[in-house]
């Protein structure tokens, strides 16, 4: 095994002249299959063919995408793991001073907009040689996208970057079929019937069958609720059984997106990840500090994709789908053991995981023949009576992790869908995962305890979770552990007033949580919440819907979820009276923040405000700070 090679001496002590493809990237080159660009990379080699890696080239000049010379096929590029703007700005606007995909963890090492600055510099250098965009970047968005940066709607980064094609989605199959049609002389455009891939022209396939024409770049600008209708067609158009070919009106020519490549097969999954990846950053990054992102996965293990909880803030369900598929337990066998003869191993493995760690089949039996079901969700509000929940081969293969030598631990640390936890009749994995693989605390994402909310989330309601909640601690007491929960939990989220972040603070009194940093809902590209913030509605049911959008409504509800700290007194007090509820002022047990209540006009004139008391709930459990923020 070897690194691939980053710039042309790399190459010519490979004793090559040329290669067969250039992979241009916004991230650090880290051969892990955690990273996109490691995957098709090691894809494109699996096929037989030359490949060099061309990572975080400076765009301020043509040097670092000359050095390679024309590859004798394509380039292929992309923005990294992460959208760039994403990576560079946090919920606030505010540009970020780390970036943990760059050497050192600084930023300032990728362009603004990425994709569409690689595209532009490789097309004017390279006018001939066919460009194929992809990656996250490019997946979410493919289609006429609300961008939060620029506070307006743009086109399909397809016209932007100048690519010839747009591979969306898991890219490993279509990588792999551009790459042997292009070896066979096909040219770029032939590869125009590929499932899983977008295109302009001028000529688009008429509508009625198989097609759909989504309303137009035009229609999408000038109407909110065109916008809407097109998100939600897109979004449901996004399986690879019953997805149809989409058609939109960019500025000039015509997106085509054929429908959905199909998730690949456990063997084909088995395939990928069983690559020679040398799993670790580049060795020229060891002096600059070394890669960050890789530290939380170098000892984890990915055994599922796709998700069909599909939370609305989420991107996983436009990029990866729905469809759960996974690795066969040999597989995933192989990885630990090659990852307990790393040097760098301690015996700990973080994670055996994914989008959804404890998804292992299908969400229902009814999927490989008719798809998923277009506008429901298999858990939320409630969980569908078509859902099937079987964590057996799941706890199988962690009970044959932990026995491998070498292994002291197995922790899960991606997600846990709790609600789909609590459908398992069998406790047995329940009991297991509190005894064996929670490091001192789980991370939960109950992200609000408002019903109205929740909805917009599409999460399940609170009940859930506090069935949960109560069902963890009884099995830590059972065993004897001290452990926490830690729940994410989100503010300013579209249909979020003041009223539901009032509610959400009386609930973390209730609950005794102090978090310690708060995530602002952050509008992503490829997402229905996205779609909600920009539009005002709800593109499922056309409705109005709050957005919390100002600095100060934001500041409002952050300092709601916060009220215990002394700088936020004034402004959640201020907030508690406009809201009608300065019965939550005062020294009561009840109260968000203490100090005299206020004085109020009623019907006998001035009066202190009178505080209904609450009913007094029995104290909960021990409960663990929040305190990472998610990126």
């Amino acid at each position: 095994m070897s690194f691939l090679p980053i710039n042309a001496k790399e190459m010519r002590e490979r004793g090559w002249d040329a290669v067969d493809f250039v992979l241009v990237t916004g991230d650090a080159y880290v051969d892990h299959p955690s990273f996109g660009t490691a995957i098709i990379s090691r894809v494109l080699e699996d096929e037989g063919f030359r490949v060099a890696v061309l990572s975080q080239p400076n765009w301020h000049s043509d040097d670092d995408f000359l050095q390679f010379g024309r590859p004798r096929l394509a380039f292929l590029f992309n923005s990294g793991n992460v959208d760039s703007m994403v990576a560079h700005y946090t919920a606030a606007r505010r540009r970020r001073s780390d970036d943990p995909y760059s050497p050192g963890n600084k930023a300032g090492r990728r362009p603004d907009r990425a994709l569409t600055v690689y595209g532009q510099i490789l097309r004017r250098l390279f006018p001939d040689v066919p460009l194929i965009a992809g990656g996250l970047e490019g997946s979410l968005r493919r289609f006429a996208n609300y961008d939060y940066w620029a506070d307006a709607v743009m086109p399909s980064v397809l016209e932007d970057c100048k690519a010839d094609l747009l591979v969306y989605g898991m890219g490993e199959n279509q990588t792999r079929q551009i790459a042997r049609r292009l070896a066979e002389g096909a040219s770029v455009q032939e590869l125009q019937e590929l499932r899983g891939v977008c295109y302009l022209t001028d000529t688009p396939p008429a509508a009625g069958g198989k097609t759909v024409w989504l309303p137009s770049l035009a229609q999408c600008t000038a109407d909110k609720k065109q916008y809407a209708a097109a998100c939600r067609i897109e979004l449901d158009e996004q399986d690879a059984v019953r997805g149809k070919t989409l058609v939109q009106k960019q500025s000039e020519l015509y997106l085509v997106q054929n429908p959905p490549m199909p998730p690949l097969t456990t063997e084909e999954l088995d395939a990928v990840y069983e690559l020679p990846y040398e799993r670790y950053y580049h060795p020229s990054y060891e002096a600059m500090g070394g890669v960050e992102a890789i530290r939380e996965v170098e000892f984890s293990i990915t055994h599922n994709r796709g998700c069909f909880g599909a939370c609305n803030f989420c991107s996983i369900a436009f990029h990866q789908g729905r469809a759960v598929t996974c690795r066969s337990r040999e597989s995933i066998l192989r990885e630990a053991k090659k990852l307990i003869a790393s040097p760098h191993f301690k015996g700990y493995i973080h994670d055996v995981g994914g989008p959804t760690a404890n998804f292992r089949i299908p969400s229902c039996k009814k999927q490989e023949k008719y798809g998923l079901c277009p506008a429901k969700k298999c858990l939320a509000p409630t969980p569908c009576n078509q859902l099937q929940v079987d964590h057996s081969e799941y706890l199988s293969i962690l009970r044959e992790l932990r026995a491998l030598p070498g292994v002291k631990k197995v922790f899960i640390r991606s997600g846990i869908r709790y609600d789909y936890l609590l459908e398992d009749k069998d406790d047995t994995f329940f009991r297991e995962l509190v005894e064996h693989h929670v490091s001192g605390q789980l991370k939960v994402a109950p992200e609000h305890c408002s019903a109205a909310v929740l909805d917009k989330m599409g999460k399940p309601h609170i009940t859930a979770y506090r069935a949960f909640a109560k069902k963890y601690f009884a099995i830590t007491k059972k065993l004897g552990k001290e452990q926490y929960l830690v729940p994410y939990l989100m503010s300013s989220h579209p249909g979020s007033t003041v009223k539901d972040a009032i509610e959400l603070a009386l609930f973390l009194k209730e609950q005794h949580l102090h978090p310690q940093q708060v995530q602002d809902f952050y509008p992503t590209p490829g997402t229905v919440s996205t779609c909600m913030f920009y539009t005002g509605l709800d593109p499922y049911t056309m409705q109005p819907v709050f957005v919390p959008r100002t600095a100060q409504e934001k500041a409002v509800q952050r300092a709601l979820l916060q009220y215990f700290r002394p700088e936020n007194k004034a402004l959640v007090r201020e907030t508690l009276i406009k809201a009608g509820r300065a019965d939550l002022i005062g020294n009561g047990p009840d109260c968000l923040i203490t100090g005299p209540a206020p004085r109020v006009e009623g019907k006998q004139g001035v009066a202190s405000a009178k505080r209904t008391p609450a009913k007094r709930k029995p104290k909960s459990h021990k409960w663990e700070p929040q305190s990472k923020k998610r990126r």
